[in-house]
């Protein structure tokens, strides 16, 4: 087989495998939000750098190897091995410049992508508390004193300050096409702030295995319009479920969204809403672990640097 023509077929199927993961809402490939959007770019660029080195490999060692095969009778290799100084700067001279550049490329924007920092914006940020179960999302709205399994909305515009926990053991946080991830572990709190710029129905999940049921750890990520948010958050107080310590007891029990269906009357694609909850649900799942820490989220909520407003 010509290996040109495989190179080809190569370099034409380079860029389906690139965008194989942009679907509408489930990559950073296609952002709905300011830090998604500078995590596609910096992995652009950073791939357009590391072709200086990767596109030359990928080329000659395919042409050198055919070209010097044990049949070729033209092309006898016959080493004149003599000092270079061109190839010198070539071999190192072009390495270091590379890593120079990719390290301040990189350390340029790792503050922008601070998971802890605030997004800048005119409106206050939304408080979502997020605790991990075995094998489901549990979100909790303070302000709103509304509680979800499943399902999590946010309003298109105004920034989303999470503070997430674990009820079991550790999981890994992630809403791919609004950016980052963070992990929840018991007895601690960590933080991670989010802002969708447009309206999508975006993947959330858990990317951490951590038993068999991970795999069905996923929910949807609602980006509203302000009025539409509204109205959800009013469906959400209809509900007529109240989440205390009794209904905790239920929905933290191992197990997938589905099988609460047997206990609570609800549509999965919809979510478990509730319409009431206990304010402290939240302090004492992290306090169960480590009592210490059930309240010192509170008082980090102002630090940290802003990220780049949208």
């Amino acid at each position: 087989m010509d290996p040109l023509r495989s190179l080809r077929a190569l370099a034409l199927l380079a860029p389906l495998v690139l965008l194989s993961g942009c679907g509408s809402g489930i990559s950073f490939l296609d952002p709905y939000g300011p830090v998604a959007a500078t995590q596609r770019d910096l992995f652009f660029e950073v791939t357009l750098w590391m072709m200086v080195v990767v596109l030359p490999a990928l080329f000659l060692v395919p042409f050198v190897a055919w070209r010097y095969r044990r049949k070729a009778t033209r092309s006898a290799y016959k080493a004149d091995w003599q000092f270079s100084w061109g190839l010198e700067i070539a071999v190192w001279v072009i390495p270091i410049a590379i890593v120079v550049m990719l390290s301040g490329l990189i350390a340029g924007k790792a503050r922008s992508l601070d998971p802890y920092a605030p997004i800048s914006s005119s409106q206050p940020p939304l408080d979502v508390q997020v605790i991990g179960l075995d094998y489901k999302w549990l979100f909790i709205y303070p302000e709103q004193k509304i509680a979800s399994l499943g399902v999590m909305a946010l309003p298109v515009g105004r920034p989303v300050r999470f503070h997430l926990t674990s009820d079991t053991v550790m999981q890994s946080f992630a809403i791919p096409a609004l950016g980052s991830q963070i992990y929840a572990m018991a007895g601690m709190v960590t933080q991670l702030n989010l802002l969708a710029d447009r309206p999508g129905v975006l993947l959330g999940q858990n990317t951490q295995f951590n038993g068999f049921g991970f795999q069905a750890q996923k929910f949807d990520a609602l980006a509203l319009p302000p009025a539409d948010f509204d109205h959800w958050v009013t469906s959400a107080r209809e509900a007529g479920r109240t989440l205390d310590q009794g209904a905790y007891a239920i929905v933290s029990q191992k197990g997938e969204l589905k099988d609460l269906r047997s206990r609570f009357p609800f549509d999965p694609a919809k979510g478990l809403l509730f319409s009431d909850l206990d304010p402290n649900l939240f302090s004492s799942t992290v306090a169960r672990y480590r009592p210490e820490a059930a309240h010192r989220h509170e008082n980090n909520d102002d630090k940290g640097h802003a990220h780049a407003g949208p």
